[in-house]
């Protein structure tokens, strides 16, 4: 039987929440680094959205909604406080770096996102780093989204994202040197062996 008034609120949470299902879920995956509790986490953030759909307010940014309740959620589990506790936030507003360049080797390597290497210095930040370089950079939201989504001020967007791109590019560089000299060691070694004529 139809019942006026609640048919058509569930069927637009459907028609606005389902093409965010992978989306949520990567993220989901980046922040819990596992693929069980990834899903567990974005089921729980379904359940909650769709109980406080009501409370959303049509014409605002349905996606930033649904992440923050995601994060929300990930920030109340078990692993989210774990991950929150180890890290202090600390003091991001004290400097506003400005975080306007958009071609960073940060962005260029995560947009190659097939490689190991960053895939491993993204998951070593901390929670709040990563999240804000994943929205930012993977999500492809804007300062303003990103804002909502956190529920922090643009000012500390941009400057917790030009910390996360700097953070994230030290460990790059440390990787990469690390790797360089490792081969520059196994070169050594096969040309040691090599017969002198």
């Amino acid at each position: 039987m139809y019942v006026s008034g609640t048919e058509p609120q569930s069927g637009s949470f459907e028609e606005l929440a389902m093409p965010l299902f992978d989306q949520l879920y990567n993220f989901a995956h980046w922040l819990t680094r596992n693929r069980d509790e990834a899903e567990d986490l974005v089921q729980e953030t379904y359940v909650k959205a769709l109980k406080g759909f009501s409370s959303f307010q049509l014409g605002t940014n349905f996606r930033a909604w649904m992440y923050r309740i995601l994060r929300n959620t990930f920030l109340t589990s078990r692993t989210g406080l774990k991950a929150t506790m180890t890290v202090p936030l600390d003091s991001e507003g004290d400097e506003l770096e400005i975080a306007l360049e958009r071609e960073t080797p940060e962005t260029i390597l995560i947009e190659r996102s097939n490689s190991q290497l960053v895939h491993s210095a993204i998951e070593e930040l901390p929670v709040h780093f990563r999240e804000i370089l994943l929205l930012c950079e993977v999500e492809e939201m804007s300062y303003q989204e990103i804002a909502e989504t956190l529920s922090i001020p643009i000012g500390t967007v941009m400057s917790r994202l030009s910390r996360a791109r700097k953070m994230l590019g030290d460990r790059l560089r440390q990787e990469l040197q690390k790797e360089q000299n490792h081969g520059l060691r196994v070169l050594e070694d096969t040309t040691r062996h090599i017969p002198r004529r």
